[in-house]
């Protein structure tokens, strides 16, 4: 008799649990939501010892890379520190999938004996662990990506990434939570349940890269690859205090990995680096471009990495920089937290000598809409095939109370995760999802978009790039420099880290997709007390009506505040180079700290 869906999940969930080493359990259960700030258990557990502490706390990857390089430090110490802290990790918000301890362990022997035999590293990341969202096959290893479906579905290959990984000497060694289908600002599955976030577990860790949030906010991995077709390795990144980037189309391998809706060509997913440390973007972004990836994966542009540019030579070399601020994009207010954090990054760019002006919107609402019909166009039938199979419903909300409804108490399928969605739901300060969004009404009536109608959307969205385009060009006659704005600063999110279920919007992020401009995310300050709520207003629409209701400084408490810096198409050394200029600038007026 083939077993039900629940069964199928229940079966996974009780094996990854029973992959975690008893010796590396927590003396205490952390099955409920109390305490909600987890950030400091890790240091504090007992399980690591002062050379694991040290090693696991050394965010600049430069550091442990030439630990490693030296023989100071040796690939199986550093695999198994991050392992162990990955697994404490893991039992604080449930953020990993699949866990390879014996295979990455023998890894990191390979490489220190390399190492030991010929003298030199094996390559520019060599005997660094890294993790990677559960979308890049690893050849004998599960690829379940949020799907009932996919449980027992072995890779016969590596993805492109995980094969220069390897070439370069990392440590592949873990994989890490994602919602189903990936089409989500958070991280919820039927198979391996919720993430939450490190700062407070009844917030979200975001989405769709959720699970390499919380475990690099852990500091239970030096660095993780996601991806990111709506701001899938930005939210995440901003809503747990670390740093990401979104290169443009096809900068990075992309094949081989699987993907919902792989046929949608419009807007392409692309991996993007999330870190502790913003030079550890610079680090994987180079080593990566360095090894030549469009021989391996012919979508690849053929450009390599570019000091020249990360020295920003088209951009007056850096010397007083001009940033257009989007304080608003016209759709969702931000909350006073974010609007905080422009304003500290205004004030500490204006300090270093840079210039910041007013960034003008342009027919966002438009590109909104396009975008959201587009991402629609099949009604999703896409997702419904791949649930067909095992007869597991499609996830529509990340609403805990909706999701618990579909868990059959009977049999305890989800014995393992249903006491902490009970939580979420019995939380006194928890709110339902707003009723109509404005995703949600983009798309009403839609059953499916004939060849034609998505022709003319295509159509219509490269119009409004080439429009968007010359609209930053034309800055150039009001920045003073004869240059047009270096770059955009703006919200991630209109707000931090909300409760789960309510990351409703994604705009702030999706439209640099849409256009395929780089953006990083990089960390601000945090949600304080005195962020008092505004005084009632006029609002855009229902969507930042609730927006705005949502917001009392207590329900966010310590989450993390993040907000993104945008250049131009194939700019993502000039990105990653601005970036660490915000990131000095926010350090020398002794921000960041988070």
């Amino acid at each position: 008799m083939a077993r039900t869906w629940q069964e199928i999940a229940k079966l996974r969930k009780q094996a990854q649990h029973n992959s975690i080493p008893q010796e590396w359990t927590l003396k205490n259960e952390y099955s409920s939501l109390e305490p909600r700030n987890v950030i400091a258990i890790p240091e504090n557990s007992g399980l690591l010892t002062p050379l694991e502490l040290e090693i696991t706390n050394t965010a600049d990857i430069s550091i442990i890379l030439d630990n490693l390089k030296n023989s100071i430090w040796s690939s199986r110490n550093v695999t198994s520190a991050f392992y162990k802290r990955a697994i404490i990790a893991q039992q604080l918000t449930n953020c990993l999938t699949e866990i390879f301890i014996e295979k990455a362990l023998a890894r990191a022997d390979y490489v220190d004996d390399y190492l030991k035999k010929s003298g030199k590293p094996m390559g520019p990341l060599h005997g660094l662990p890294i993790s990677l969202k559960d979308q890049f096959a690893m050849k004998g290893i599960e690829t379940i990506m949020g799907y009932v479906s996919w449980v027992g579905e072995y890779a016969n290959h590596d993805a492109v990434i995980v094969e220069i990984l390897h070439e370069m000497g990392a440590v592949p060694f873990v994989r890490t939570n994602v919602p189903q289908s990936l089409m989500f600002g958070e991280t919820y599955n039927n198979v391996f349940g919720r993430t939450t976030n490190p700062f407070n577990r009844s917030l979200t860790a975001g989405g769709s890269s959720g699970g390499e949030g919380a475990l690099i906010a852990l500091r239970g991995s030096p660095i993780g690859i996601g991806t990111d077709i709506g701001g899938s390795v930005r939210i995440p990144a901003s809503f747990c205090g670390i740093y990401s980037l979104r290169p443009s189309y096809n900068r990075l391998p992309y094949g081989g990995a699987l993907n919902s809706m792989e046929g949608q060509e419009a807007f392409l997913s692309v991996i993007g680096p999330m870190t502790s440390s913003v030079s550890s973007l610079k680090i994987f972004t180079k080593a990566v471009l360095d090894s030549k990836p469009w021989t391996k994966d012919p979508l690849v542009l053929r450009k390599g990495w570019s000091e020249s540019e990360y020295q920003l030579q088209d951009h007056g070399g850096g010397d007083k920089l001009v940033f257009g601020f989007m304080w608003d994009n016209g759709i969702i207010r931000p909350h006073p937290p974010v609007r905080r954090a422009m304003e500290m990054v205004k004030k500490a760019l204006e300090q270093a000598g840079h210039k910041v002006v007013d960034w003008h919107n342009y027919k966002h609402m438009e590109i909104y809409k396009v975008t959201e019909t587009i991402f629609y166009a099949d009604a999703g039938e896409d997702i419904r095939v791949v649930c067909r199979s095992t007869g597991e419903p499609v996830i529509k909300t990340m609403s805990p109370k909706e999701n618990l409804e579909q868990m059959s108490q009977e049999d305890e399928s989800y014995s393992l995760v249903y006491a902490l969605e009970k939580d979420f739901i019995e939380d006194s300060d928890a709110m339902d999802p707003p009723t109509a969004t404005l995703v949600e009404q983009f798309r009403e009536g839609i059953t499916g978009l004939s060849a034609y109608e998505l022709w003319s959307l295509h159509q219509k969205r490269r119009g409004l790039r080439y429009e968007y385009n010359r609209h930053w060009e034309e800055t150039k006659s009001s920045t003073g420099t004869g240059r047009p704005v270096d770059a955009i600063i703006c919200p991630v999110e209109p707000y931090s880290a909300t409760p789960h279920g309510l990351n409703s919007d994604a705009f702030y992020t999706t439209i640099w997709n849409v256009l395929d401009c780089p953006a990083a995310a990089f960390p601000v300050t945090t949600v304080k007390p005195e962020d008092h709520p505004d005084a009632p207003h006029e609002f855009y629409n229902d969507e930042d009506k609730f927006v705005y209701e949502m917001y009392k400084p207590e329900r966010f408490k310590d989450a993390p505040v993040g907000l993104q810096l945008v250049g131009r198409c194939q700019e993502e050394e000039a990105v990653i180079r601005m970036t660490e200029i915000v990131d000095s600038a926010l350090k020398v007026m002794g921000g960041i700290n988070i």
